[in-house]
């Protein structure tokens, strides 16, 4: 583990499949927030590859309120892993990487997925981290809020 790295772990009691589909779906992201800070997708096309793009309408009052995110993926092994590296979309249209990513990492199990979360900001900008008063800017216990999240929407 990285020291720019921080993760959780959470035994989900769905298949990994399932919690997979969701991750997967743009359109279901809002429901592995812990927050309101992710709102909908853009465009609602399921994830199927490396080096796919989507966009995320976002909302946060530290910011300004709302804003949109392009998430280039950077993992996509089905029913195993998948990740993304946000970049936040600028007024013509182009997103600007800050060089994080999320990632989740499935390992089925009996009855049960142990998913962890991986939250990395090892290749932030030197503006990002200018522009960003702490590092990491969440918390573990966003990450943790997050699996909870995630297992809630996948069990219910």
């Amino acid at each position: 583990m990285s020291p720019e790295q921080i993760s959780a772990t959470r035994n989900i009691p769905a298949p990994a499949a399932d919690i997979f589909a969701i991750l997967a779906d743009p359109a279901r992201h809002h429901d592995t927030e812990p927050s309101d800070w992710v709102r909908e997708a853009v465009d609602a096309e399921p994830i199927t590859a490396v080096g796919q793009t989507f966009n995320m309408n976002m909302y946060l009052q530290q910011i300004g309120g709302a804003y949109v995110m392009e998430n280039l993926v950077s993992v996509f092994e089905p029913d195993r892993a998948i990740a993304w590296r946000p970049g936040m979309v600028g007024p013509d249209g182009t997103a600007t990487p800050g060089g994080w990513q999320w990632r989740y990492d499935l390992t089925p199990g009996d009855g049960e997925t142990e998913v962890t979360l991986t939250y990395d900001w090892s290749e932030a900008t030197p503006e990002a981290r200018a522009n960003v008063p702490q590092w990491p800017p969440f918390p573990q216990s966003y990450l943790e809020k997050s699996l909870a999240a995630l297992e809630r929407a996948a069990t219910s």
